[in-house]
């Protein structure tokens, strides 16, 4: 997604003033400069917005801008790095767009994407604040921002120019040494779980031999180490992004589904998604939730997530508070969604009793008297994906 600039006003509009329109850009400046002081972020893109003069005046905000590294290249095949190419890897502001709903009938849509800088962009008059939103499959379409929940959910790390089957995620970590800046430990989760690894210091990549024999499933940071979930290995392991060392945590409850997420340094969660033997029907999957404890080196288990809202995604897990969220929005704190079954469907999970037959879970699901407590799919709202990269975008009926 794009912020985008204004356009010049029409000539007609410049040659006389009209009663009903303030000409913003006679401002004095010395005023300018106290606004430019007690701004920031979307206020600065809000402000850019207002006229064409103010673009000058208030510079592009630096919290949206992206960090981009060049990388080498390596071969699909015997991952052995290239001599020549070269791969971006793109540090993204990332946010997500509540937009508000026309009644309290109609749906209410979320996108969850990037944000970067596009000042070539024409837009018609009125000059307004927008971002552009790019689909699969449709053309980009304009999304005004000013009306607009907006919530920041850090940054993610993205590799461009590649297919979007080459790669499930990347993650990043630079190295903070005496005398030494600037350098940095990348792991790349490959092609069918292969995980990779690329140091600054050799920039070269290379398959993370000590975990060679297993497929990877999730790669994250949290707290200035990396954290790696797998599709056959039952553990988490933790890796030193200096040493490289790996370090295990305990045994989770079962290989297969599970997704790290990352509540920005605060939390980090694992949730297990348990399938009921021979039955692959996504509403009657149930979830496992914990919580790392860094100090035990162990997953704790989980039953309330507070305000907290979980997003499984298909490049990148997020959090965010649902505290902000009106009412009857559709979405609400201690929740679940997930985004990336194969389906266009967005399935929302609660904490509660189980509604089918306790012998149909596994081992490790909570207990209350003779209740099996669970996260299981919730019937109080349902989703329809629209799209899954490189924008999420999701419409929730009530």
């Amino acid at each position: 997604m794009f912020p985008l600039p204004n356009m010049e006003e029409p000539a007609a509009k410049k040659t006389r003033s009209s009663p009903l329109l303030p000409d913003w850009s006679q401002l004095p400046k010395e005023l300018l400069e106290i606004i430019t002081d007690n701004v920031n972020c979307f206020d600065i893109v809000h402000a850019r917005s207002v006229c064409t003069s103010w673009r000058s005046t208030f510079p592009f905000p630096s919290c949206l801008l992206r960090s981009n590294y060049s990388l080498p290249t390596f071969d699909k095949l015997s991952l052995e790095t290239n001599e020549e190419g070269s791969y971006i890897l793109g540090k993204i502001p990332y946010f997500l767009f509540r937009v508000p709903a026309l009644t309290a009938e109609s749906p209410s849509e979320y996108f969850f994407g990037g944000i970067g800088q596009a000042e070539s962009e024409e837009l018609p008059c009125p000059i307004q604040c927008s971002v552009k939103v790019k689909i699969q499959g449709s053309d980009p379409t304009f999304l005004k921002m000013n009306d607009c929940q907006i919530f920041p959910l850090g940054h993610q790390y993205r590799m461009f120019g590649w297919e979007l089957k080459d790669y499930r995620g990347v993650a990043f970590l630079p190295l903070y040494k005496e005398g030494r800046g600037g350098e940095f430990v990348v792991l790349l989760n490959y092609y069918y779980g292969k995980l990779m690894v690329l140091t600054s210091v050799e920039m070269k990549w290379k398959r993370f031999e000590k975990l060679s024999e297993t497929l990877c499933s999730n790669v994250v940071t949290f707290r200035g180490r990396f954290y790696v979930s797998f599709l056959s290995r039952r553990t988490v392991v933790v890796i030193d992004p200096h040493s490289l060392e790996v370090t295990d945590l305990m045994p989770l409850t079962q290989t297969g589904l599970n997704f790290l997420v990352p509540s920005g340094d605060d939390e980090l969660f694992l949730v297990e998604v348990m399938v009921p033997s021979g039955d692959f029907d996504f509403n009657r999957f149930t979830c496992n939730v914990s919580r790392v404890d860094e100090e035990a080196g162990k997953w704790v288990k989980v039953s309330d997530l507070g305000d907290r809202v979980l997003v499984i995604a298909r490049l990148g897990n997020v959090s965010f508070s649902a505290k902000e969220l009106p009412d009857g929005c559709g979405v609400s704190g201690n929740s679940i969604v997930f985004t990336n079954w194969p389906q266009d469907v967005a399935l929302f999970y609660k904490y509660g009793p189980y509604q089918g037959s306790a012998e149909e879970l596994p081992d490790g699901c909570g207990v209350n008297g003779n209740i099996k407590t669970v996260w299981r799919t919730s019937r109080e709202n349902s989703g329809v994906i629209l799209n899954t990269f490189p924008v999420v975008a999701l419409r929730v009926e009530r």
